[in-house]
């Protein structure tokens, strides 16, 4: 995958310490003469495809994410084209971690609170965005903004410093560095449809222990749960509401721990995440759970948003929490993996209400009506050290092709801040890629189902309608 990059013949320092040395033939100019900002209000309502930005690409928002948008207020939006490089220019102050720059491929409307620039003639489009995207990942960006959420407008680009090769250089950069982010994307993709293999195969294994126990002699029974079937003559079956009761305390200070709740980590510290959007200014009145305590993601529990807290903290005042009424009904990390089981995660969609696929909520009367199966303490931490050991070997191939996955990208954001400053010479590489065939393959999206952006999607959803 990788050429023998060189770095050019001869360099000069560009004066600015995050840039440094330069290829000594490249120009140094401001933004305000690589880029023009520009806003086209739709007025008339002439464009309907809508668009997002989404981890730094733009796509089209798809209708069950619209939310209740009316089609009035799409006149309020911007009309962005083919070649716009689009920028999230909000709240620098509390998101250090999302790709800010978008490139526009298709026609449509976005967000008015977003920038559009164009680039200027000594640019070429895709040059232009990999600049300012490399700016992005380099982080440079933070502490310029202005206003409590440090925000950012034109002044705080018009003077950028910006490297400018010529043309041609240019086009070599932007087709070596394309045809490696493809490749990249390729191994990524591959490594993550291995990761889903065994993932699958780890919840089969917790599945089966967990509705059948670990004799595969003992004599069943009618769980009396069409969509659990049979299970252990002697397991209990009884409503939620048996186990749990529904608290709501609040916290008087907002000091408290700060608890993330999410289908892949469960309910954890916040702190422990590489997520900082959507923070809040005061968590005076936030709910308050206690070690032991059930967590639901009430908007999100048809994708198992739940957990059972190993601490005492703070958490969204639109989750839902549950107190065991019985401290020795469930082990913790039982009924943490049971909740999670894909027969309950589907009636957690069955009995959820809203207009809405993408804004279904699981309120405490579903959720307290729904019958859960319980083994005996000890059956259950039986079932809980077979899981473990059955499941090792799967977690840590998990743990190695994540680990493969964050190198990948981290070699990727190195290079490319390395060719677009110069420190490495693309011309000859790029000169001698094979031609690549049109693509007409559309490549999933690499971060998908990762956990920062799964958790940063979680939280990005507003508490109330």
């Amino acid at each position: 995958m990788i050429h023998a990059l060189k770095p050019y013949p001869a360099y000069k320092d560009s004066g600015i310490p995050w840039i440094g040395d330069v290829p000594e033939h490249w120009k140094q100019l401001p933004g305000r003469a690589c880029f023009t900002e520009k806003k086209v209000p739709n007025i008339g309502l002439l464009e309907k495809t809508v668009l997002s930005l989404s981890y730094g690409q733009i796509v089209i928002k798809p209708p069950e994410k619209l939310h209740g948008l009316v089609p009035e207020s799409f006149e309020t939006y911007q009309i962005i084209e083919p070649n716009d490089i689009i920028i999230r220019s909000t709240d620098l102050q509390n998101d250090q971690n999302s790709l800010r720059f978008g490139f526009a491929k298709t026609k449509g409307i976005i967000t008015s609170a977003y920038m559009c620039f164009q680039t200027q003639k000594l640019l070429i489009p895709e040059y232009g965005h990999l600049l300012l995207h490399t700016y992005d990942l380099m982080k440079i960006f933070y502490g310029r903004g202005s206003g409590l959420r440090q925000n950012l407008d034109w002044r705080d680009f018009k003077y950028l410093p910006c490297p400018v090769p010529p043309l041609s250089e240019q086009s070599a950069i932007v087709r070596y560095l394309d045809h490696i982010d493809r490749r990249i994307r390729h191994y990524i993709l591959a490594k993550k449809k291995l990761i889903k293999l065994l993932e699958e195969q780890k919840q089969a294994i917790i599945h089966q222990a967990v509705t059948r126990g670990l004799d595969p002699n003992v004599k069943l029974k009618p769980s009396g749960i069409e969509w659990l079937g049979e299970i252990p003559e002697h397991w209990e079956v009884k409503p939620a509401k048996w186990y749990y009761r529904e608290v709501d305390e609040r916290s008087s200070t907002g000091s408290e721990e700060l608890l993330s709740v999410s289908h892949i980590t469960g309910v954890t510290p916040r702190s422990e995440k590489n997520i900082t959007m959507f923070m809040a200014e005061s968590y005076v009145g936030h709910k308050l759970c206690r070690e032991g305590d059930l967590v639901i993601n009430t908007m999100w529990a048809w994708m198992a948003a739940l957990g059972i807290a190993r601490q005492t903290g703070i958490v969204s005042p639109s989750y839902a929490v549950y107190r065991p009424i019985q401290k020795d009904a469930f082990l913790p990390q039982f009924i943490d993996l049971l909740l999670r089981i894909k027969p309950y995660v589907a009636e957690y969609v069955c009995r959820s209400t809203g207009i809405r696929s993408s804004r279904l909520r699981l309120y405490p009367e579903q959720f307290l009506s729904i019958p859960i199966i319980r083994p005996p303490i000890v059956e259950q931490q039986a079932i809980l050290d077979k899981i473990y050991n059955a499941t090792s070997e799967l977690e840590h191939a998990i743990h190695a092709y994540n680990q493969g996955i964050s190198l990948l990208r981290e070699y990727r954001t190195r290079l490319i801040a390395d060719v677009v400053t110069g420190k490495l010479d693309v011309r000859e590489a790029a000169a001698n890629l094979p031609e690549e065939t049109d693509e007409t393959e559309v490549l999933e999206d690499e971060f998908a189902g990762d956990e920062e952006t799964a958790e940063e999607e979680l939280e990005s959803e507003p508490e109330e309608e």
